[in-house]
């Protein structure tokens, strides 16, 4: 009776060890070939078979990037039958080569498995809408912005941007509203149909009093008439220029040391005021200079006394913060420009609470 038990016994784990299921594919790559930009997303199905005697569960398909959507069959694949794992490659901006893979979880063994794919995009032809993407009027810019990025304050410095001119009429540009350390021309000023030139700016950083991160609206004009609500902007970051300092004059440099960057003002009601002070010591061995306060909230922010610190001596600055209509937490930026190489531009941060006015009570009311 036990050798028929043990026997029994015997054969059962013997099922469960060879009742496995056996994941196989027709194959394990594909090679979309050479396919355009434009014909969008390329799809390819991998033919999964259960060779094995218990169902398979496919689990989870990963791809290794974005660009590649997977898919697969989300139901138990039962012995001898079959599934599918997709894989969807989208070529939008991604012109060239491409060799991804996907890692296949089941319930089977090996586990994971890894399929393939790979191709290559051909780029697509680049309209002149692709290329000119600011249209005004009749001409189209490369874009509506000119950055300069960052610029010296003891430099001037040049950008260009490609325009053409899509109509069948010679066309004028010019620009208005420019300010002093602005200059912005095209070239040719005349554009004939068809015809492409660039717009050239000019950027002179001694010229403007502001510094770090700056814009300018430039007023757009075709034949001598200014476009309605079409602006040219312009950015750039004024920084000083620490390029020439020696080995010893940056070891001497000034220092701007703060006690803290960040003030909590705590709670305060709206319409109503509060006033913090930043301190600050010169830590250096020369002077320095507080070059430019800015404040891009709605506060006062000023330095308070004279903007040259002697080495050893401290000052402050001074924020004034208006509650107005805000309503609940605020965080507000103030930048303060220096000539300290290590902190020419050092964020100073204003924290707290502004909680509505209570309401007046009205008499002979509860």
């Amino acid at each position: 009776m036990k050798k028929i038990l043990f026997t029994g016994f015997g054969l059962m784990f013997g099922l469960l060890i060879f009742a496995q299921p056996k994941m196989a594919l027709a194959v394990s790559e594909h090679d979309f070939g050479k396919f355009k930009e434009e014909a969008g997303v390329q799809t390819y199905e991998f033919v999964v078979y259960n060779n094995g005697s218990s169902t398979l569960v496919i689990t989870e398909v990963t791809a290794s990037c974005g660009c590649t959507t997977p898919g697969w069959t989300k139901e138990p694949i039962p012995p001898k039958g079959t599934g599918k794992i997709s894989a969807s490659y989208d070529p939008v901006g991604r012109p060239g080569v491409f060799n991804k893979t996907l890692s296949i979880s089941s319930n089977s063994q090996p586990n994971p498995v890894t399929l393939a794919i790979k191709g290559e995009v051909i780029a697509k032809q680049k309209t002149v809408e692709d290329l000119y993407t600011f249209p005004v009027g009749a001409i189209r810019f490369g874009s509506n912005h000119l950055a300069f990025t960052n610029v010296m304050k003891t430099e001037k410095r040049i950008r260009v941007m490609p325009i053409i001119n899509t109509s069948t009429e010679t066309v004028n540009v010019e620009f208005d509203n420019l300010p002093a350390h602005l200059i912005v021309k095209a070239n040719p000023e005349v554009l004939k149909p068809g015809e492409k030139g660039i717009i050239e700016g000019t950027y002179d950083g001694t010229k403007n009093p502001n510094w770090g991160n700056t814009t300018d609206m430039v007023k757009v004009k075709l034949n001598g008439v200014p476009q309605e609500n079409v602006y040219l902007y312009v950015s750039a970051n004024l920084v000083e220029d620490f390029s020439k300092l020696s080995k010893e004059e940056l070891e001497n440099a000034p220092v701007f040391k703060l006690a803290s960057t960040s003030i909590d003002f705590g709670t305060m009601l709206q319409n109503t005021t509060k006033e913090v002070n930043f301190q600050y010591t010169n830590t250096g061995k020369r002077d320095l200079v507080i070059n430019y306060v800015r404040s891009t909230c709605g506060c006062t922010a000023v330095q308070e006394g004279n903007k040259v610190i002697k080495p050893g001596e401290s000052g402050s600055i001074k924020a004034v913060f208006s509650g107005g209509t805000y309503n609940g937490k605020q965080t507000k930026s103030i930048y303060v420009y220096t000539n300290d190489p290590k902190n020419s531009e050092v964020v100073l941060m204003l924290t707290g609470e502004v909680t509505p006015a209570p309401s007046a009570s009205v008499p002979g009311t509860k």
